[in-house]
């Protein structure tokens, strides 16, 4: 492709707003991300740079808990304070926006809606943990316990830290409430489900086929596929988030996993409609000779490229 021309979608990882940035978080996506940006704008690439806080989830839930204040009153004061570190520190986006506009709200809900009219979504009843102490069922990472697999104490209902294994609440060994530290019950919930499984066969053919991807990307993703990708509960029992579109879904909202990579789409297109070209955003996301470039931390590797 001519350099001239060449049109590149630069994205980097939306910081989760329920704490500061820190000279890391700058040192291993930010900073090289902006520096990449501003080298191809000299060699005449054409590119649209986009972030924004990731402003939904259960950490955040937990924070405004323990302070006693609102989730909205906690993501409001770290999108305040992380914009105010780009700014000092220089970077230059193209948009930086937050998922807990109404505009991202939309774009989540639709992308939900387009997934489940096709058939990629199905609901389920299942078994979730319930605290009793708190009266309320817990998201995943609302419980801790050991890792069933390399034993590691105060693993996450979402994923171990230590051996970087995705779980289930259920796996854990000995669970208890982060909040009140009480073991939880079982109980029956509902929930809606992306069937990631799917797209096992189409992702493993499409992944094989980038061959210019670090070993230790390509390796991550090699592991999953060779367990076998399964379907994945994208909607969460709390009151902070996207709702889910459906009219019997009250009370959920979408699993934070589900809308926070909607987010750079959503920034794209607020960046479009502050242009005055409210469909500028396609020329970029919908265009097949544009080059996406994600600036991430490990911990996004598997979300991002799977």
């Amino acid at each position: 492709m001519d350099t001239q021309s060449q049109k590149l979608l630069v994205t980097a990882a939306l910081p989760y707003a329920n704490g500061p940035l820190h000279v890391g978080h700058l040192a291993g996506a930010y900073i090289p991300a902006d520096v990449y940006v501003r080298y191809q704008r000299l060699k005449g690439s054409d590119v649209l740079f986009i972030c924004g806080s990731d402003e939904h989830g259960v950490p955040i839930t937990i924070r405004a808990d323990r302070e006693g204040i609102t989730p909205k009153e906690v993501v409001d004061r770290y999108h305040a304070a992380i914009s105010e570190s780009f700014r000092r520190v220089g970077l230059e986006f193209d948009n930086y926006s937050r998922t807990s506009l109404p505009l991202h709200h939309r774009i989540s809900q639709e992308f939900f809606l387009t997934l489940n009219r096709k058939g990629f979504v199905t609901e389920q009843s299942v078994q979730q943990y319930y605290c009793i102490t708190c009266g309320r069922f817990l998201p995943d990472r609302y419980i801790e316990g050991e890792c069933p697999h390399c034993h590691r104490q105060e693993a996450r209902g979402d994923q171990c830290e230590a051996c970087g294994r995705w779980l289930e609440p259920e796996l854990l060994v000995s669970p208890k409430c982060k909040v009140c530290g009480s073991p939880p019950e079982l109980r029956s919930t509902k929930h809606w489900y992306f069937r990631l499984s799917a797209f096992q066969e189409q992702l493993e053919k499409w992944q094989a086929s980038k061959s210019e991807w670090k070993n230790n990307v390509r390796e991550f993703c090699s592991g999953w596929f060779q367990e076998g990708l399964t379907d994945r509960p994208i909607t969460r029992d709390i009151d902070w988030g996207v709702p889910v579109p459906l009219p019997d879904a009250e009370g959920k909202v979408l699993y934070v996993w589900f809308d926070a990579p909607i987010g750079y789409i959503s920034s794209s297109v607020e960046w479009a409609q502050k242009r005055g070209e409210p469909e500028r955003w396609r020329d970029y996301w919908c265009n097949p000779g544009t080059r996406l470039i994600h600036f991430i931390g490990k911990d996004n590797i598997v979300f991002h490229a799977i």
